[in-house]
């Protein structure tokens, strides 16, 4: 029997000239159903080129930013074939429910494509439904997904060393482990593996400012680094939300704000207050901190009644929360327990650190964090310490599907200086 999910999905959603009606439709229709959606464009019916934005919605699925993505033209074939250049895409094009079931309960597809000529707009919401609420949860399936994940391995491998080598999965099993080894010994991630194009790179970074001495100019100095940039985010304090929304708007960049921060010891009902006007401000997304003496103290109510508060004014405004935990103040046991409370308050992300208490984001936290949230698909933030390329991409090998850091800047010109000597 198949399973299903009747949670809010973060759905990336994208249509060249021909699908632009119908993906307008799809857009009110699930922000009706309290689906979280990133419009990838296009923005009218003027001609454009399909390609451009199938791929814009694969990477956000790819890049953990959403759970799954839409993409419309006139067949869906193409954007299929499109969607499934991209590195961790499972594209589809389904034209019926059956279909769209069968894609995800035996394939773990993780974006359909429609055709605009090929569906009305109420089987195209039919389809829709079905694709975002079928999971792949059979052993039998996730087995066979996981042959497609191999050979997808094999051939990013290949091409990483010249497109002339023939892995076994023992082969790919031991420079995993190489890997690993190297990062673990301090060696620059660069020397061990591709590294990520900076563009992409600076899609995955909350660019933060949240010293509590910044001033308005400084704040403007971030938004104009965000949009120079183009990071994903910036993630201020709740008293700069209004300024840095007006100095944003236009752009792609995001709002992100902290809510109860650094020490997470308010009660929920502030925490949800707090929370709530950020989001009226123009806040897109909410990091907020758990009660780690909650935690500690094993009070699990509580700690759940606290992030429940701030995911509810979160899916009320249409914001993505975030649960930070300071891991440098728990235990591993401590930090699963937390995870899964964070899944069980249908949290959109688990984050590491604040930046201000005795240690920031670790390796081995980040693949801790990432392997107990994976049933649920949540996204995992690193932030705290990272100064560095190579920092950011230890992280990201981890498991880190975002990246907070105040040094962002540095980060992606390294990642351009990088790029543009092996170019």
């Amino acid at each position: 029997m198949k399973e299903v999910m009747s949670r809010s999905v973060r759905v990336a959603v994208g249509a060249d000239h021909g699908g632009f009606e119908l993906k307008q439709q799809l857009v009110a229709y699930l922000q009706a159903a309290g689906h979280q959606i990133q419009d990838c464009g296009t923005s009218g019916t003027e001609a454009v080129d399909y390609p451009l934005f199938a791929e814009a919605v694969a990477r956000m699925v790819a890049s953990g930013v959403c759970e799954v993505g839409v993409m419309v033209d006139g067949a869906g074939i193409g954007s299929a074939m499109t969607a499934n250049k991209v590195p961790g895409v499972l594209a589809a094009a389904c034209y019926n429910e059956a279909l769209a079931r069968n894609s995800r309960e035996h394939n773990d597809a993780n974006v359909l494509t429609l055709g605009s000529g090929q569906v009305s707009i109420e089987q195209a919401r039919g389809i829709v439904d079905v694709f975002l609420h079928t999971l792949c949860t059979a052993k039998r399936h996730r087995n066979r997904v996981e042959m497609i994940r191999a050979i997808e391995r094999k051939a990013l491998m290949a091409g990483a060393t010249g497109g002339h080598v023939d892995l076994s999965a023992e082969d790919i099993q031991r420079i995993a482990e190489r890997v690993r080894q190297l990062i673990e010994q301090g060696q620059p991630a660069t020397d061990v593996g591709p590294s990520i194009a900076p563009d992409a790179l600076a899609r995955m970074i909350d660019h933060t400012l949240l010293k509590p001495e910044a001033t308005k100019a400084d704040v403007e100095k971030l938004c104009d680094e965000a949009r120079t940039f183009g990071f994903y985010s910036v993630c201020v304090n709740p008293t700069y939300v209004r300024h840095a929304k007006s100095l944003l708007r236009g752009t792609q960049v995001k709002v992100c704000c902290v809510v109860g921060f650094p020490l997470g010891a308010q009660p929920p009902e502030s925490k949800a207050l707090e929370a709530r006007r950020a989001i009226r401000e123009g806040a897109n997304e909410i990091d907020m901190v758990i009660n780690i003496g909650a935690l500690k103290s094993k009070d699990e109510a509580l700690v759940l009644r606290d992030i429940r508060a701030v995911v509810e004014s979160c899916k009320d405004g249409r914001a993505l929360c975030k649960v930070i935990f300071e891991t440098a103040l728990l235990s591993d046991d401590e930090k699963v327990r937390a995870c899964e409370l964070s899944m069980k308050a249908g949290a959109d992300y688990v984050k590491t650190s604040t930046g201000f208490s005795s240690g920031g984001a670790t390796v081995e936290d980040i693949r801790l964090m990432a392997k107990t949230v994976a049933p649920k698909k949540l996204g995992v933030k690193a932030s705290g310490g990272i100064r560095t390329y190579d920092d950011a991409i230890k992280m990201i090998a981890a498991g880190a599907t975002r990246i907070g850091a105040s040094a962002s800047v540095k980060i992606v010109e390294d990642a351009r200086a990088r790029a543009a000597r092996k170019g």
